[in-house]
C-alpha cells in the first residue's frame, strides 16, 4: 500500500544525522517549488499575512524563508521532511524513532503532500517553509495551487504506487491536502480511515486527535509493511478499535474512548 499524509505548519530545524545506509534525496519537484517560492518572494509582509491569515512575526519569518530559498540550496539550510515537520500528524508518525528498515520501506510506500513541494518522500531534503495548501497564490497556472500542481500529483502517485507494486492508497491526509490530488487522474482504489471520539452516545472527529492517529496509522502501516488492506483494522495505536459496524470497504472506522482535548 502507499500512504499518503499532510505537512505540518510547525518545524523542527535541528539538524538530524540519518542512520547509516540512508541516504536523504532530493524532492522530484524541487524546480516548480523553485517557481513558487519565487512568486511568493514579491510578496510584502503584509500580502503573506493575508494569503496565509498570519501574525507579522510569522509573516516576516516566512517573507525571509522565501527571499533565501534557493534552487541549488546550502546543504546545511537542508533538513529530511518526515523530521522536519513537527504538527500533531508527525506526533503520531514518530519519525525519528523509526528503525532504519522501517524508514526504508516508508521512503518507497509514504508520501507527504505539500503546498510548495508537491509531493515529498520521508528523507526528501527540505528547505524551511510555509505554504499551505488552500492558500490562493496566484500563478501562470492559475488563480490557487490547486491549479498550479493540476495532474502532477495523482500522476506522481500513480508512479509512486506502481514501483512499490500496489493498487491501493491509504489517505490519511487532511481534506485540503487530498483535494490537490485529481481524482480522475488517480488510478488507484482509495482508503481513507476515520477515528471517532466516543461520549456517552456520541462519535465524533476531534481534529487534533484525528490528526494524531492518522500520523500513528502511517507509522503502524510502515512498521508492519503492509500489503493488504484487511489488515489496517488491526490498529490499535492510542487505545483505537476498528468498528466493523461503521466502517465500509474505502473507509474503515476506528473508535475510543473520548480523551481530554489538547489546550
Amino acid at each position: 500500500m502507499l500512504t499518503v499524509i499532510s505537512p505540518a505548519k510547525r518545524l523542527d530545524e535541528n539538524r538530524r544525522t540519518l542512520p547509516a545506509g540512508l541516504p536523504a534525496t532530493t524532492p522530484a519537484f524541487l524546480a516548480d517549488a523553485a517557481k513558487l517560492a519565487r512568486i511568493a518572494r514579491a510578496l510584502s509582509v503584509d500580502d503573506l499575512r493575508a494569503l496565509m491569515d498570519i501574525s507579522e512575526p510569522l509573516a516576516r519569518l516566512n517573507h525571509d524563508r522565501f527571499r533565501t530559498f534557493k534552487a541549488k540550496p546550502d546543504p546545511a539550510a537542508l533538513h529530511p521532511a518526515a523530521f522536519c515537520f513537527d504538527g500533531d500528524t508527525y506526533a503520531g508518525l514518530e519519525a525519528k524513532t523509526l528503525d532504519p528498515d522501517a524508514l526504508r520501506w516508508a521512503q518507497d510506500h509514504l508520501r507527504i503532500l505539500s503546498g510548495l513541494y508537491g509531493l515529498l518522500r520521508p528523507l526528501d531534503e527540505i528547505q524551511p517553509y510555509r505554504l499551505e495548501m488552500g492558500s490562493k497564490l496566484a500563478n501562470p497556472k492559475g488563480p490557487d495551487l490547486y491549479a498550479f500542481w493540476g495532474k502532477k500529483l495523482a500522476k506522481a502517485l500513480n508512479e509512486a504506487a506502481a514501483a512499490a507494486g500496489t493498487e491501493t492508497l491509504v489517505n490519511c491526509a487532511s481534506n485540503e491536502y487530498f483535494h490537490a490530488v485529481d481524482r480522475k487522474a488517480l488510478k488507484l482504489r482509495i482508503l481513507t480511515p476515520t477515528f471517532l471520539e466516543v461520549k456517552g452516545t456520541e462519535a465524533k472527529i476531534v481534529s487534533f486527535f484525528a490528526k494524531r492517529a492518522r500520523g500513528a496509522m502511517a507509522r503502524f502501516i510502515a512498521e508492519h509493511r503492509l500489503t493488504d488492506p484487511a489488515d489496517l483494522s488491526g490498529f490499535t495505536i492510542g487505545g483505537y478499535a476498528y468498528d466493523p459496524d461503521r466502517s465500509t470497504p474505502e473507509n474503515p472506522v476506528f473508535l475510543r474512548e473520548a480523551q481530554a482535548e489538547a489546550a
